[in-house]
């Protein structure tokens, strides 16, 4: 399977391009941290692509796609991960700028996605959207707001999508649960130690997004466990 997946360079996409390159599928990433993007492209060989590209920037994912179209064809299953977390605070106290970027990135972001790639899928008429939500984008936590706006955001621009599409493809909305990342960190602090790492969540995650299909169109899924 090509497999396309946004925010590579750290968390949950990273063990997801690594996990998923180790079972033999073609993987195609990006994300903004040049390091990572390197390690990535050097430690694979060249069935796999891994791009520096901020998904917030339309421009630049367009130009990504024309290139990934032309070395690797498109897609059989897009995973929209990247996604940032605002400091902790009050919605009132949330600087303009950072809110702005947010918005920019877990939104914009997998709009941006969607609108470069799934045309062609949608020719092809073949192909799964996996949008990654938040149990933040079904509920509420204070000084979180802003993520919980854009992944409240992440569900409805899904579910509307989903009845655009044609059978048998599939966009679905997917709450990957509580993993101690660096993000989770950011929101929770130490008390995210006691959550399941990146590692020991992709052992149950990997499989299950693959087998996501058309009857998990427009359903609010999780992550087993999650």
């Amino acid at each position: 399977m090509k497999i396309l997946i946004t925010g590579v360079s750290k968390g949950l996409g990273r063990v997801l391009a690594d996990r998923y390159m180790k079972e033999g599928h073609e993987v195609i990433g990006c994300g903004r941290d040049p390091e990572s993007i390197l390690d990535l492209r050097f430690g694979c060989d060249d069935a796999h692509r891994f791009d520096i590209v901020d998904v917030a920037q339309a421009n630049k994912v367009d130009v990504w796609f024309e290139t990934v179209d032309a070395s690797h064809g498109i897609p059989d299953l897009i995973i929209n991960n990247a996604a940032i977390m605002n400091e902790p605070r009050n919605l009132w106290e949330v600087p303009t700028k950072e809110f702005h970027q947010l918005i920019d990135v877990n939104v914009k972001g997998v709009y941006n996605v969607i609108r470069a790639f799934v045309p062609a899928m949608v020719k092809r008429v073949t192909g799964v959207i996996v949008n990654l939500s938040s149990g933040w984008g079904r509920g509420t936590s204070p000084q979180v707001a802003p993520y919980c706006a854009s992944k409240f955001a992440i569900e409805g621009l899904s579910q509307a999508m989903a009845a655009e599409l044609p059978d048998p493809m599939a966009c679905v909305p997917l709450n990957p649960g509580v993993i101690a990342t660096a993000m989770l960190k950011q929101a929770w602090g130490v008390e995210s130690e006691r959550f399941p790492t990146p590692e020991q969540w992709v052992d149950v995650a990997a499989p299950y997004i693959l087998q996501l299909d058309r009857k998990d169109n427009g359903q609010s899924v999780s992550v087993p466990g999650a």
